[in-house]
């Protein structure tokens, strides 16, 4: 009775009446929000149960900074394009776009009919239609300093008049994106889930709660919140993209989240299958999944679906090589590359998940990566000879180095460490609060870091970004202070090169560059971890770790 009173204030307080539109509907609802038993499927319905531990805190486009925010916004809101698997471009609510005024003009061409979600926002009619002028209100949103978006950055490069973006609708179903100067990697940005349509109308009339009612054109749409404890989602009927055989996308009926902290916990759910999907390597389940060779265990094999992919991640190691912060040597930076195996140290620390990065800097599943960059390995000889060059012999007389990290790759750096003083190379650790650590590389505080990069949109570029002389850190992501004449050139060539294939060339120089003058240490290129139950079919996978529902199926147990 508790539990129904509860969703019965709930219901009220979100106002809900005037979303729930049928019996059926409600009956859903209801089972997911006070069943105490494994949900599977209730009067027919397919529901996709997953957890997220650390919570998400907006629905909102204009936040969806965080991985776990960013899939649940996937799910609502769509934008001008999206990617595939592949990370190819391809049209989303736009059906066709052109490239105009060497490539400082973009212009789409809206597909027609499409709608928002229904909603009392939209008064007596409860939606419309989707047109251009949304884009250009939703654009303009993302740098109002009112609202004090953290993705205003991805319109960075969009023409400024006065304090608007140069963003035209020419008519309902034509927009007009006006750039400061040609930038290739733009498309790409617009893929983000920040630049998603959001309708002027829902945004005015919940003001700040937006956040926990979003209305967008999605496959699904939002039907329930209580913070901290589910979240639920049902099917769009009204959904405009449709699979190659002419269905009606989604395929599920709902979607259910929770938001459970304690890790075993979460684990024994899906153990029990009243979760259906895991993601990302834990240190509570790793080793019960998986063997030190990264293969799932024999006894889930028929009960688990364990799926790897490569992820837009580059871990690594990096050099503060500021000339005027007394840099570490050059012989020496890549005496550091040299004097470790990458293969053992995921096999050891990570179960095998990871790729080493053996080449460069740019990560493997995104395009600009070439087996062909010619990166490190472990080589002995090469760390002995760099560092005799060095005027340094077997490590004698080398000063300590200090290496900066946090307690999550405190066991990746001490691996580093030992197999580093074996040639005479002192690494010292120094573990900090992840805040703290932060700060310090940011300030350009340690000579040697741990740091990661995760792609925020699919082009090489934004890797790239991190060596521009222009970017030096706390302004920029140039956290090494790394610069260099040549790179700047081949950098400034490429975005003014139309032709991809072209473009890609300079990436590769480019990375090829960085790899020479080591202000980094590739470690590994990180890969995506989903373990699913058997029941679910067309998950699918992709570098971005974007979670994709709209093709989702689920069977009966």
């Amino acid at each position: 009775m508790k539990q129904f009173l509860s969703f019965r204030i709930a219901y009220k307080n979100h106002s809900l009446n005037s979303c729930i539109r049928n019996s059926s509907s409600y009956i859903l609802l209801f089972y997911i929000l006070t069943s105490c038993q494994p949900e599977q499927r209730y009067d027919g319905k397919s529901i996709f149960r997953y957890n997220v531990s650390d919570g998400i805190t907006s629905l909102d486009p204009a936040f969806s900074r965080s991985i776990d925010n960013v899939s649940a916004v996937n799910q609502i809101f769509n934008g001008l394009v999206q990617t595939d698997e592949n990370l190819n471009l391809k049209p989303c609510l736009a059906e066709r776009w052109e490239v105009l005024d060497s490539g400082k003009l973009y212009r789409f061409h809206l597909k027609k009919g499409i709608t928002f979600h229904k909603s009392i926002a939209f008064g007596k009619d409860s939606t419309r239609e989707l047109v251009a002028q949304d884009f250009v209100y939703s654009f303009n949103r993302l740098i109002d300093p009112e609202v004090i978006s953290p993705g205003k950055w991805v319109m960075n490069e969009v023409e400024k008049v006065g304090d608007r973006l140069n963003v035209e609708a020419v008519d309902d179903y034509t927009l007009d994106i006006h750039l400061n100067r040609p930038f290739p990697p733009f498309l790409g940005i617009l893929s983000m889930q920040y630049c998603s349509a959001v309708p002027k109308e829902a945004v005015e009339y919940y003001g700040s709660n937006f956040r926990a009612n979003p209305i967008g054109t999605g496959p699904f749409k939002f039907q329930f919140w209580k913070e901290n404890s589910k979240l639920v989602l049902l099917r769009n009927e009204d959904y405009f993209e449709q699979d190659a055989s002419g269905n009606n996308l989604p395929y599920l009926d709902a979607v259910s989240i929770t938001f459970i902290k304690d890790l075993e916990v979460t684990f024994l759910k899906f153990l029990k299958k009243e979760l259906d999907y895991l993601t990302g390597l834990k240190g509570s389940y790793k080793d019960e999944l998986l063997t030190s060779d990264g293969k799932l265990r024999k006894k889930y094999n028929e009960n688990v679906i364990f799926t790897t992919s490569p992820y837009l991640n580059t871990e690594y190691l990096g050099f503060l090589v500021d000339e005027n912060k007394q840099p570490i040597a050059k012989e020496i930076r890549r005496a550091v590359n040299f004097g470790f195996e990458r293969e053992k140290m995921l096999k050891y620390l990570r179960s095998g998940i990871g790729i080493p990065a053996n080449q460069g800097f740019i990560p493997k599943g995104l395009p600009g990566f070439s087996e062909n960059t010619k990166g490190y390995s472990y080589q002995p000889d090469s760390v002995r000879m760099l560092l005799e060059k060095a005027g340094y012999p077997n490590g004698k007389g080398l000063p300590a180095i200090g290496l900066n990290t946090t307690a999550q790759y405190l066991d990746i750096c001490e691996y580093l460490q030992s197999q580093l003083a074996s040639f005479g190379i002192n690494i010292k650790v120094e573990v900090n609060q992840a805040a703290t650590n932060n700060e310090l590389i940011a300030n350009s505080k340690v000579a040697f870091f741990r740091k990661s990069w995760v792609a925020d949109y699919p082009d090489a570029e934004n890797y790239l970004s991190l060596f521009k002389s222009e970017n030096f850190a706390p302004n920029g992501p140039n956290y090494t202070h790394f610069a260099n004449k040549k790179f700047d050139t081949w950098y400034d060539k490429a975005l003014q090169e139309t032709n991809d294939s072209m473009r890609l060339v300079y990436y590769q120089k480019m990375d090829s560059l960085v790899i020479a003058e080591a202000p980094v240490v590739p470690l590994f290129y990180d890969e995506v971890v989903r373990f699913s139950q058997p029941t679910i079919s067309n998950l699918g996978v992709n570098p971005m770790n974007l979670l994709v529902l709209k093709y989702a199926k689920k069977s009966t147990e």
